[in-house]
């Protein structure tokens, strides 16, 4: 019977000796590959983890014991181990397991995790949590079996180390004592190979035997010199600090041990068992292969760092033909518009491939930043190079860009800079859930004074907007989203876009359909399921821009209608739909509003997430038709404005 049938719990891991444990790894290595090939997910981040993992969960009592994941995504063998392993092939899928951890999921997920670098801050506010407690339930439940009060672990790994959230953690956890276990996982890398000082220092750490080797003798030989004092034992903590390993974590209040094998269940268990005796912090480091034991995982880690499903005999994606998607057209824009403009400068945090700009980075190296995951800084690095005349583009997912709110504000508007933020994943990105989806970004940039805010109906426009961007001389940010484009023909040459003015696309009557970005393709839809079904033949516009918003148009074209409709893939909290509605906020004019509502949406396939949150074109037409009474408009043949397919 294979011992991964044997594991229900965490608990039934304790039964088994470390050769048996490494066997297991094996197993659910093998589980796993099998079960991601078919849906997809985060595979090389969790194969690398496997064995710790195991360790973990065979020295600590989880729930009891709190096991923080940071980056979330490498937890498919912890969801495995901790009783969901019978339903870990619905992972990702809608109404199945999350690809995150998930407190409402399990009692074994400590909290939900998908951004990075927050596991030492929730671990350390834990940890004080449970000393000044005192007498809870959990610490009681230890004290009564005569052994020990709860241990939290933080796992930081997957170039976490570069967000600067983590050293503010690890200050704090170091002032306060806290004895926290910290886990570096150090695989060299995020989504590519890690980048920056900290990158390098640890590759130090991990490279030279020598440094490893003295590390005690050193340490202790040095404590043993008599008499030092004074200046003498300035050149004892100088020597110290030159030649141990791990000495800034030391400098910082943790106990350093390592580097540890992170694929040695043996020595693990012996480090974890170690640091739990110690009261005070304590950090250790381990090395370990992205994509551990699945060889084309190994290869191309940033590849199966997030991969859609996939032969396993190969490891080639199942991909289906289609248009490209809005992420390479504004890449490969990008990289055409810098050609000839030596000025343009691209920067991202860590997702390179992600957002397009490896395009950028292959053809332009010298001109490109990663910064690691340090969205916060991505963005007040790229006010500096505008400072200094160049002409920087940002790509950051939506979602991460929520980090770098206050930069966007004091950083890049307040100083008028002319910084292009080109927002990726914009609205609902499927798969990845609540922690990934791009819902929010409209509502909270909008207030910022100065700022231009643009998006595309199609990919064709998304390198317009991206041209005009890079011409305005002030703040510019672009909203797009995370699927294929509608096969247009990209633009053989680059125009301006007049600044603030929308698009008709369509001449009608009656209701008026105001889309942006990918609410314009769901009123063109229900424009035409009003024309099909009910003979209402409705006005059209593609609003482009969300900042200046082109007023005038609106209110032109609003004074000939009864009904007027929005249309936004954001949250309707204070998004596009608001700014219409203010517009008339004194004027008898009706605005219907069609966008997220204001709760978080879990994951599953796009097209049906966005039906559920009724933003699809059936539900507009539904509205318009219900509005308006077909006998008050004659059927209409229709006219094309400009645009229409």
């Amino acid at each position: 019977m294979p011992l991964l049938d044997q594991i229900n719990s965490p608990s039934d891991l304790r039964r088994f000796n470390d050769r048996e444990l490494t066997v297991l790894a094996d197993e659910i290595r093998s589980f796993m590959i099998s079960a991601v090939s078919k849906v997809g997910g985060h595979l090389a981040p969790s194969l690398g983890v496997v064995e710790l993992t195991i360790a973990l969960h065979s020295v600590l009592e989880s729930p009891s014991d709190k096991i923080i994941w940071d980056v979330g995504h490498q937890c498919y063998a912890h969801k495995i181990i901790t009783g969901r392993r019978q339903e870990f092939h619905t992972i990702r899928r809608q109404g199945g397991l999350s690809g995150f951890p998930s407190a409402a999921e399990s009692a074994h997920d400590i909290v939900g995790t998908g951004h990075s670098s927050t596991s030492i801050s929730y671990g350390a506010g834990l940890m004080e949590a449970i000393r000044l407690a005192g007498g809870t339930e959990e610490a009681d439940a230890f004290e009564q079996e005569g052994s020990r009060p709860p241990c939290v672990a933080c796992v930081i790994g997957d170039g976490a180390l570069t967000g600067g959230i983590a050293y503010e953690a690890l200050n704090q956890a170091g002032h306060l004592r806290t004895p926290l276990i910290v886990i570096l996982n150090d695989n060299e890398m995020s989504i590519k190979p890690n980048v920056g000082a900290i990158s390098q220092y640890l590759s130090r750490l991990r490279l030279d035997p020598t440094l490893y080797k003295l590390r005690e003798d050193v340490s202790h030989g040095i404590d043993r010199i008599p008499g030092i004092r004074g200046g003498m034992r300035s050149l004892k903590e100088g020597m110290k600090a030159f030649l141990v390993p791990g000495m800034l974590f030391e400098e910082l209040g943790f106990a350093y041990v390592g580097i540890i094998d992170g694929h040695d269940i043996k020595a693990l268990r012996k480090s974890i068992r170690a640091a739990m005796e110690v009261q005070r912090p304590v950090l250790i480091h381990i090395k370990t292969t992205k994509g551990k034991g699945y060889e084309p995982a190994e290869a191309r880690p940033d590849t199966f760092h997030g991969i859609a499903p996939f032969h396993v005999g190969t490891g080639k994606a199942i991909k289906k033909p289609g248009p490209i998607t809005y992420t390479e057209a504004f890449g490969r824009g990008l990289a055409r518009m810098a050609s000839g403009d030596a000025g343009i400068v691209a920067v991202t945090a860590a997702m390179s491939n992600g957002t397009g700009l490896n395009y950028f980075e292959h053809e332009f190296p010298e001109r490109f930043y990663d910064v690691g995951i340090a969205e916060e800084h991505a963005v007040t690095f790229a006010g500096g190079l505008a400072l200094g005349g160049l002409k920087p583009v940002v790509a950051i997912y939506s979602t991460f860009l929520q980090r770098a709110f206050d930069q966007m504000v004091q950083d890049i508007g307040l100083q008028e800079l002319p910084v292009v933020i080109a927002i990726d994943r914009a609205g609902l990105v499927g798969d990845d859930g609540p922690t990934h989806h791009g819902c929010f970004d409209l509502a909270y940039l909008r207030p910022v004074p100065g700022l231009t805010i643009m998006a595309p109906k199609d990919e064709a426009e998304l390198q317009q907007m991206l041209f005009t961007a890079l011409s305005l001389g002030g703040p510019a940010a672009i909203r797009y989203p995370r699927s294929p484009g509608r096969g247009v023909v990209l633009p053989p040459e680059f125009r301006e876009l007049p600044l603030g003015k929308a698009e008709l696309l369509d001449r009608g009557e009656g209701a008026l359909l105001i889309g942006l970005g990918t609410g314009v393709g769901i009123c063109r839809r229900a424009a035409r399921l009003l024309v099909e079904r009910h003979g209402l033949r409705p006005t059209v516009v593609n609003a482009r821009f969300l900042k200046p918003l082109d007023e005038e148009l609106i209110r032109e074209l609003a004074d000939g209608h009864k009904v007027v409709v929005t249309v936004e893939e954001g949250t309707l909290s204070g998004g596009f739909g608001s700014a219409v509605a203010e517009l008339f906020a004194e004027e008898p004019v009706p605005v219907r509003r069609f966008g997220l509502p204001d709760r978080f949406i879990p994951h599953g396939s796009r097209s049906r997430l966005l039906k559920e949150a009724g933003l699809s074109p059936e539900a507009v037409a539904g509205y318009v038709a219900a509005r308006l009474a077909p006998d008050e408009l004659a059927p209409a043949t229709r006219r094309k404005a400009s645009g229409e397919e």
